[in-house]
């Protein structure tokens, strides 16, 4: 059977990874959460005291991001890549409001987001691949075969983040939540370098009252179809 490539864009905390490691799973692919690795520089940022009043230390982090190394490693109890910075695991740490607050910021800069491509484009140069984030559609796999563009209310995104850290026994506020969520999105979509955006062959999913087994079959019909082209 052939193998194609699928880029899932979309707004933060809509599911996207959710969706995209059932799919992989599923079928047999590798997923990349891009997201994940703008993270990781977020939290390398933070950790190295490259961040002062919500502004990051740009020239100093331009010279160092040579020294930042991130990877993914399957863990077999969940059965998903966990995220590595520098040979350490983070998957924790970088889902923390923190990091949360200040990726966006991170994900507008040019440099890291040239150094990030390129790292996504060798992982995804032999298809059969899922990748999910704002910008895989439009700027890392223009080519690719499914493009999929998921949307949903910020308050239901909000909510859905909130339940999350809740789940984790981490205090939380919505209110908090909300207000990052609407900056975020603000901020993605008003970047001068690749933008958040639909790309115009990308099919849309506004998954706001749908179930997590109701938008994975929707994602697998998709799938199917794409792969009947």
């Amino acid at each position: 059977m052939k193998k194609i490539t699928i880029a899932i864009d979309g707004f933060s905390s809509c599911g996207k990874s959710t969706m995209a490691k059932d799919l992989a799973r599923q079928v047999g692919y590798v997923y990349v959460d891009t997201g994940a690795m703008y993270r990781a520089v977020t939290l390398y940022c933070i950790e190295h005291n490259l961040v002062a009043d919500g502004k990051v230390n740009v020239d100093v982090l331009r010279r160092q991001m040579g020294q930042i190394h991130i990877s993914f490693q399957l863990n077999g109890q969940t059965g998903c890549p966990d995220t590595y910075l520098n040979g350490l695991k983070v998957e924790d740490r970088i889902r923390g409001m923190e990091v949360s607050a200040l990726v966006s910021t991170v994900a507008a800069l040019d440099f890291v987001r040239e150094a990030l491509v390129r790292q996504q484009k060798q992982m995804g140069a032999d298809k059969g691949v899922v990748m999910d984030g704002r910008d895989i559609g439009t700027v890392v796999f223009p080519d690719a075969e499914l493009k999929v563009f998921v949307t949903a209310s910020a308050e239901v995104r909000a909510q859905r983040r909130y339940d999350e850290l809740q789940a984790k026994g981490e205090d939380a506020s919505f209110e908090e939540i909300l207000q990052n969520v609407q900056h975020r999105d603000y901020v993605d979509q008003h970047r001068e370098v690749s933008p958040l955006v639909q790309a115009a062959d990308a099919v849309v999913l506004d998954n706001s009252h749908m179930s997590i087994a109701e938008q994975n079959e929707w994602l697998m019909n998709q799938f199917m179809q794409a792969l009947e082209k």
